[in-house]
């Protein structure tokens, strides 16, 4: 009863967040906050659950919010700046960590939703689409916005995930109908719906996120508006009526003719190039991959990109922390760094040691422990490969 009576920050004991700050030789906090960040980032990894069915393929229709509250500057220089510098940094990470996935953008101003990229993989073409649109104007229409993606995301394959993450940086919507009538409708289509609030809670973003089985969160500032773009990195876990069978794939592979030709994936704005991708059924040309063939619908990949999806299936575990003292001296197997009076992180596989740098990039990018990598190439294997 009294846990529950405690029902607010105010009423419940006081923390002393103050005394995890220390200064630095040089009188400086960022290190303090720099590793409470780390710390929260590495904490965020290790609540992962474990041993759950994903959704590699995705697909993944952002919506931004052009609408007059962009132009705010409670974010320096205003929302619309930070949301396209956090976006480009996004995009990056996404197809990097997701390269067999795609992603479209959906604007919303003046009441209206206007679709200014396609589901693809390019995401240069999604950055430079977002830079062209950056004129703020009246409200934005979150119902139009939603069915807009909607209608595209439904007709996607039952073994891929089907995703939006709305960008809202106004705290009221131009809907020209019932918005309960599209949360029904993307429950149906199983379509999970997420939004990053800029301004304040508003309770029926709330409310689509929870019936949709999305996130709904609220940036206070760009540090933590980064942050919960992030959290959309990795694949979410698979619904119950996900398929699960065999998918068709092709692997073309890069040709360069003597002739320039048109390619299928700039048909509205044709351009004549002389090197493309060829797909092996069809011979229908492409820029880039990961890509569905609009003309047999083979799903066209290359070895690659599978090979980087790999790590969501098996993700590495988390190492061990330890206290280092003074001696004897433990080296990162990482960057080679002497570690002494600090933390350490230790692989349960190799035995071997990581600095807390070290430590973040190969659970967040390089999906490989350094140590149980080099200890797996031994002289027969090198005899091997020779």
């Amino acid at each position: 009863m009294d846990e529950e009576e405690k029902a607010y920050v105010w009423e419940a004991d006081y923390e002393r967040s103050w005394e995890a700050l220390h200064e630095d030789a040089e009188g400086s906090l960022q290190a303090a906050v720099d590793d409470i960040a780390l710390r929260a980032q590495r904490r965020r990894a290790a609540d992962r659950p474990a041993n759950v069915r994903l959704g590699m393929m995705r697909h993944l229709f952002i919506v931004v919010d052009l609408s007059l509250a962009m132009r705010e500057g409670d974010m320096w220089p205003t929302r619309l700046d930070i949301t396209q510098k956090l976006l480009k940094d996004f995009l990056s990470e996404y197809f990097n960590q997701n390269p067999i996935s795609q992603v479209g953008v959906i604007i919303t101003k003046n009441g209206r939703a206007e679709r200014i990229t396609t589901l693809s993989g390019n995401s240069a073409l999604h950055l430079q689409s977002l830079e062209g649109a950056a004129n703020c104007a009246g409200e934005p229409s979150l119902q139009n916005a939603l069915d807009m993606a909607t209608g595209i995301l439904k007709n996607m394959p039952g073994h891929s995930s089907r995703e939006i993450l709305v960008i809202l940086g106004s705290l009221t919507s131009c809907d020209p109908g019932d918005i309960f009538q599209t949360i029904e409708d993307m429950k149906t289509a199983n379509v999970q719906c997420s939004i990053i609030g800029l301004a304040a809670s508003v309770f029926i973003c709330k409310q689509i996120c929870e019936q949709t089985r999305g996130t709904y969160t609220v940036a206070l500032d760009e540090t933590h508006f980064r942050d919960l773009l992030f959290r959309h990195v990795p694949p979410p876990p698979a619904e119950s009526g996900m398929e699960a069978s065999l998918i068709r794939m092709g692997f073309p592979q890069h040709h360069a003719g003597s002739i320039p030709s048109l390619c299928a994936c700039h048909v509205e704005t044709p351009n004549l190039t002389y090197q493309g991708y060829f797909c092996p059924q069809c011979k229908t040309k492409y820029c880039d991959l990961p890509v569905d063939c609009k003309a047999c619908q083979l799903t066209l990949v290359s070895a690659p990109h599978l090979a980087r999806s790999y790590h969501h299936l098996f993700p590495l575990p988390s190492f061990k922390e330890l206290q280092v003292k003074d001696t004897p001296a433990v080296v990162c197997c990482g960057c080679q760094l002497q570690l002494q009076n600090t933390l350490a992180y230790m692989c349960p596989n190799c035995q071997n040691h990581l600095c807390s740098d070290c430590d973040v990039y190969v659970h967040d990018s390089l999906h490989s422990c350094p140590g149980c990598c080099s200890s797996a190439i031994t002289p027969a294997t090198v005899a091997g490969i020779g």
